[in-house]
């Protein structure tokens, strides 16, 4: 009954833009709250950025602080993360994860995942 589903990933040169969007399949989003997560081949997985369930606490990776945002449509079941200034280094397999706690750092602590979409910055 519970999914995320991401999409929204691509191939971008550095400098562009790119946003990604985490629908779910839920009767509502905002017992929910959404982080997003990256991995990179042969490096672990990370902490991007996350929102509360009511979208007024946010917080970022310090790699991200200033170039991405987060938000959510909880009337559209969505979360967004809008990807400024790519860098190559942001390369990875972003996932959207939820939990019904607050946000925190470690993904072993949330309980739904997407799919994930795959993020390149390249020349």
């Amino acid at each position: 009954q519970t999914q995320f589903v991401e999409s929204g990933g691509g191939l971008v040169q550095p400098g562009g833009s790119l946003r990604l969007s985490c629908v779910a399949s839920v009767a509502t989003l905002d017992g929910y709250t959404v982080g997003w997560f990256r991995q990179a081949p042969g490096k672990e997985r990370e902490g991007v950025s996350c929102i509360s369930r009511s979208g007024t606490s946010t917080n970022y990776a310090d790699s991200v602080k200033g170039r991405f945002t987060i938000s959510r449509d909880n009337a559209k079941k969505t979360v967004y993360l809008q990807m400024n200034s790519l860098k190559p280094e942001d390369t990875a397999s972003y996932y959207c994860a939820a939990r019904f706690g607050t946000c925190v750092g470690n993904w072993t602590l949330y309980a739904y995942w997407g799919q994930g979409t795959q993020v390149t910055v390249s020349s």
